[in-house]
């Protein structure tokens, strides 16, 4: 299978610039991550895909507001990451009405902190190997063979170890463990 690669800082900083043809080669070029990134964090599939959607909109929308070129993996799996949070919180309401986003209550702004500090220790508590493939992969947006290469691993070891860090993270966090207790199984 060939390597999906997040398009190149040229093409991003032109679609900052307000360049048409860039902002649509951009959205195209990111919806493989953006969508494989919204299908591990969401409930369902289904939520998975409206995430992913929305995440494309907002990128066509405002990738002018972007300050560095270099942050748009960081900044795509965000808008992922607060989207999917957005659905399950409608879920839990029984579908009533989102409050609008930008009025976070207290309450909701440290569930928010304590979610991002349990994945952070998940994330930390991996072995030095595991954690370096996932740090690179899943949140700095590398490709699977720049990872391999700047760790000096064949690209299936470099599956296979980003394969374990993602299921100990998923582990931890689905069974709501705190991997410093060593309750892995």
């Amino acid at each position: 299978m060939a390597e999906v690669m997040w398009p190149d800082e040229q093409l991003v900083a032109a679609a900052r610039a307000g360049d048409v043809e860039s902002i649509t080669a951009l959205v195209s070029g990111t919806h493989p991550h953006v969508r494989r990134f919204a299908y591990s964090l969401c409930a369902s599939p289904e939520d998975a895909e409206d995430a992913a959607q929305e995440a494309l909109i907002i990128l066509y929308r405002k990738i002018g507001t972007l300050r560095a070129s270099g942050a748009l993996a960081s900044w795509m799996f965000r808008i992922v990451r607060n989207e999917c949070l957005r659905q399950l919180r409608l879920m839990a309401r029984g579908g009533e009405p989102i409050p609008d986003a930008s009025m976070v209550s207290a309450e909701e702004a440290a569930m928010q902190r304590l979610e991002g500090e349990r994945v952070a220790v998940a994330i930390a508590e991996l072995p030095l190997d595991q954690r370096q493939v996932l740090i690179m992969r899943d949140i700095q947006g590398y490709s699977g063979r720049m990872v391999a290469d700047r760790l000096g691993l064949s690209v299936a070891a470099m599956k296979s170890r980003l394969h374990r860090a993602r299921s100990a993270v998923q582990h931890s966090l689905r069974d709501g463990l705190d991997p410093r207790a060593g309750c892995r199984g």
